[in-house]
Parts: C-alpha cells; structure tokens; sequence
C-alpha cells in the first residue's frame, strides 16, 4: 500500500434496471430480470436480450448523437451522471489533470455491418465517412473527453468481458502514480446485434430459453443453460482522497485494491483449476493489504453458463479456505453486459456498501449440487459489511479483481 487512498466520488449508471444509478440500484435489489424479446434479434436462436429502457440519445445527449454508435451514446450520458454526482463543477478540476479510461469489449457491430452491407452490394459511394469513428473502441472515452473538455491521458482498454475492471485498476495505477488528478472510469457495451447474438449462439454460450426470456439468466443455479446478452454503460470519478476532501467531495466507498492475472490455457475457457481467478484475486487482496476472511461479500461474474460459473465457484472455495462469504451475480437481472459488466457491478458493490444490502441472484432456485456457495437468492440480504470485492472474467484468459470498502 502507498499509504493513498483512491475515493469514488460519483458513479453514473445505465444499465438494463433502469435509467441512472438509483433506477439501476433499485432494479438489481428487485431482483427481477430484465430479458426480454428484442424487436433486432428477430430470426436469430436467441432472439431476447437485455436493453436499456428509454434511453432516447436525443433528447438525453443532443444532436452530436447523430455521429455516435449507441455503446458511446451510454457512456457519454453515464459519464454525464457520474460528473454531476461528483460534484465537481468548472472551478473545482483541473481538466489538464484529468483522464478517462474507458473498458470495451469489442467494436460496434452495427456500423461495421451497414458498411459491410453496402460494400457488399456495390454501393460503395454512400459508406459513411464516420464508419471508422463510429466503430473504435477507442471513442467512448474520446468522445467523454470531448464532451468534458478533458485533456489529460485518454485511454481505451479492452479484455473482453474484464474490460470495465481493468479500465478501473488502470484508473487507480494513474491516480497512485499521480499521473492524473481525477479519472472519469468504467465500461461500456452495446452488443445486442445479430451477428453477435449468432456467434455467440454458435459458440453454445447463450440461453436458448427463448419461450421463456425472463427466467433464462440464472447464474449458479442447477438449471443454468447460458448467458444473456444485455447493454450498459458505467462511469466512476476516481480520485486521490486528499484531493477529494479537499474540495469538499463526499466519498461514497474506496476503491482498496486491484488485480490482474491472465490463464495462458485457452483462447475462451477458463483455466479449469480456477489459477488466474485465484492470481487476480489475491493480487487484489495484497494490494488492499487484506486477507481472504476481510471480505464480506463477492459479487461474482456468475455468467449463467455451465462450466464458467463452476470454475468461479471451486476458485472462490480454493481462496476462502473458512467458506466464501455471501456471493450474488447481478447478471441474472441486467444479463451479461461484456465490457460494461466489471464497471456496473463494480458500482453495484459501491452501492451495496453504502445500503449494507447485497441485491439477489434473480431466477436463482436450486443451487447447482457441485456448487459450494452462499447464493443470495430471492430478495436483497441484509449483511453487516465492510470490504466487498468484484470478480470479472473475460476471452483470452484476461482475470481481473477490485476490492471496495466504505468510508
């Protein structure tokens, strides 16, 4: 430890619950999924997902929308969110010294596919001119620095379905190197498309529950047939606590520790003895200065796929040598959200410290018999806590873990 602490002051949240942190926060503690038949994936095996309700670019962002893919149209407005929740106003940020770091899973298929279209149809003279713009992954934190007028580091990371974490841990490396000042970071994903939804669907990942969308995510339950497909976006404004009370900030949590590991096994699945979950998170642990038994609740990445959410568990048992404390997937209620996963279930840990309340694992009803976890199941738990910790997983072996306490 540096002897430094990292606050989250602000949080910004769109997430399949609901429109903004509080309406996100409420929707997971429901309980409820969000699945749902999705007029895009019609034809396609799985033809329901889990969308953003109401998000209207227009009206919430203004015309710049029109030269936006929809991944930075949801991050641009939970940037937005985060900034005001922060406090922090033109006199109170130093915009020289402020960075954002932005987690994507992978480009926008949609534009890349309208482009694809009409080159395959020999139109080539009406491909938009913002087709390369609109598909990088890069954007969601350029097009957050444009509309902040930030002009410290910006950054995109991208390890699949651990891109919003690691974007947090590269945050906090900035901020303990004093590199930057205050760091706008999190995830982003809009990968409701067909394309993605076949390939996926290929690679047997996804529930095939379609007559039955709203139960087809149920992450460690015995029934678990695959994930969800579900958009979000999720911002935090990390900064030094110093700095932070200095200007008068309220603290919502600190982001204690982070970790990083990757399996070198295999180029989707997880090593099978769990060895980058278990590096990553006692990485995390050592970085926070903690032990195992200090944390008082996991919110797992609990995809809802067979093998996935099996290695998390014997992982999680091989690190908690006493038994893993309270564990939720927030996953069966908003789906899997890809690079904006690690940033909205990094928030809903912030969340969960502030109500001392850990949301429930939705369609959660017989625990898989060769898993050995306390599933928090059917209505929010009431749990005395003080240090929380968030698991992601993503392709290509990437593991990452941030460690949460309160203030």
């Amino acid at each position: 430890m540096t002897g430094q602490r990292i606050a989250v002051t602000g949080i910004g949240l769109l997430t399949p619950c609901g429109m903004g942190t509080q309406p996100s926060w409420d929707g997971v503690c429901r309980g409820v999924s969000a699945a749902a038949k999705d007029p895009e994936l019609t034809g396609v095996p799985t033809d329901f997902s889990c969308r953003v309700p109401e998000f209207d670019p227009l009206a919430q962002l203004g015309r710049q929308v029109w030269r936006m893919d929809r991944f930075v149209q949801l991050a641009l407005a939970a940037a937005r969110e985060a900034v005001h929740d922060a406090g922090l106003t033109s006199t109170s940020w130093d915009r020289t010294r402020t960075a954002a770091v932005m987690g994507v899973g992978s480009e926008s298929r949609a534009a890349l596919m309208e482009a694809t279209h009409r080159y395959f149809q020999g139109t080539t003279d009406t491909i938009s001119p913002l087709t390369i713009p609109r598909i990088t992954t890069n954007m969601a934190a350029g097009e957050i620095a444009i509309d902040q007028g930030l002009l410290g580091p910006t950054l995109a990371v991208s390890t699949a379905c651990a891109s919003g974490a690691t974007a947090l841990g590269t945050a906090r490396d900035l901020l303990l190197t004093k590199r930057c000042d205050v760091v706008l970071a999190g995830g982003t994903e809009a990968p409701c498309h067909p394309l993605t939804s076949l390939a996926f669907s290929r690679m047997k990942a996804l529930s095939r529950r379609a007559d039955d969308p709203r139960h087809a995510s149920r992450p460690f339950d015995r029934d678990r047939d695959g994930f969800v497909l579900g958009e979000a976006a999720g911002v935090l404004v990390l900064e030094r606590e110093a700095d932070a009370r200095a200007r008068g900030a309220s603290v919502h949590a600190y982001l204690a520790g982070y970790g990083t590991a990757t399996d070198a096994y295999h180029y989707a699945a997880s090593h099978p003895q769990g060895r980058g979950i278990i590096q990553a998170f006692r990485t995390a642990l050592a970085d926070a200065d903690l032990a195992p038994d200090d944390i008082h609740h996991v919110n797992a990445h609990g995809t809802s796929t067979p093998m996935n959410d099996l290695l998390e568990a014997r992982a999680l048992n091989h690190l908690f040598p006493t038994g893993p404390p309270p564990v939720t997937s927030t996953k069966g209620v908003t789906g899997h959200t890809i690079g904006a996963a690690g940033a909205i279930e990094a928030a809903f840990c912030v969340l969960t410290l502030r109500d001392q309340r850990i949301p429930p694992t939705a369609n959660h009803e017989r625990t898989d018999p060769e898993i050995d976890l306390d599933v928090v199941t059917g209505a929010p738990r009431e749990h005395r806590m003080r240090t929380v910790a968030s698991n992601s997983i993503g392709f290509g072996g990437h593991n990452a873990v941030v460690v949460f306490q309160a203030p």
